[in-house]
């Protein structure tokens, strides 16, 4: 009630309805960050004993900077209960592991990947949430707003695959092919060597009539 009435930028959580102890969250990539556009979900593993114990996080979807599937090390997780403060609510946490997501220490967890491979990864976090039971159950808004962005996606590639299409067809019916520069670059040296070689033979072949007319013996 506390999230829902006071949303956290890129965050959203859910319990789930069979067990208050288990959480479910999304955190979209940030804009102008190596995650942006994609949708990271994970979950919080709460003890009886919360608030006064910390939660494990997981990390589900492939991202570049945790594993997946495992326990992360933070100062806000079940791995270090000696800095854990009871006061920290859902909200706390999850913004910790965002802060902590967009920085590079490392941690146990935490793994090394390139800038592109992150890139990759957010684009890639679309299909692969939804093919997520649990994500589609918790978060039916954050589901609509992917299969539209999905959409959208699909229906430019098929614009692209069709101009490219219709481009093929027109080339061959005029029996034109594309303009190349490069081609035609070739093609001149090649008749320029050519050039090259026929002047010097005709050049030998001239001197050598002229020594030979002047009664000099060419050798």
């Amino acid at each position: 009630m506390r999230m829902k009435k006071d949303p956290v930028p890129y965050i959203t959580a859910e319990p789930l309805p069979s067990n208050i102890l288990e959480w479910h969250y999304v955190i979209r990539g940030p804009e102008k960050s190596l995650y942006e556009g994609g949708y990271y979900h994970g979950k919080l593993v709460f003890p009886k004993e919360f608030p006064f114990k910390p939660p494990k996080i997981i990390m589900m979807t492939p991202n570049g900077r945790f594993k997946t599937h495992t326990r992360l090390c933070l100062s806000i997780s079940d791995f270090h209960p000696d800095t854990w403060n009871p006061a920290w609510s859902v909200s706390t946490i999850l913004t910790g592991l965002l802060s902590f997501m967009l920085e590079r220490a490392p941690t146990l967890g935490s793994i090394e990947t390139s800038e592109f491979q992150k890139r990759q990864f957010a684009a890639r976090s679309l299909e692969f949430n939804i093919q997520n039971k649990t994500f589609c159950e918790l978060f039916p808004d954050i589901f609509d707003e992917i299969k539209r962005k999905l959409d959208a996606l699909n229906e430019i590639r098929l614009k692209q695959c069709d101009s490219k299409s219709n481009a093929t067809k027109d080339s061959s019916r005029t029996g034109t092919t594309e303009h190349n520069p490069a081609n035609e670059n070739y093609l001149g040296s090649t008749i320029a060597n050519v050039c090259i070689i026929l002047g010097v033979l005709a050049f030998g072949f001239t001197v050598s009539y002229v020594l030979k007319a002047a009664g000099v013996q060419h050798r």
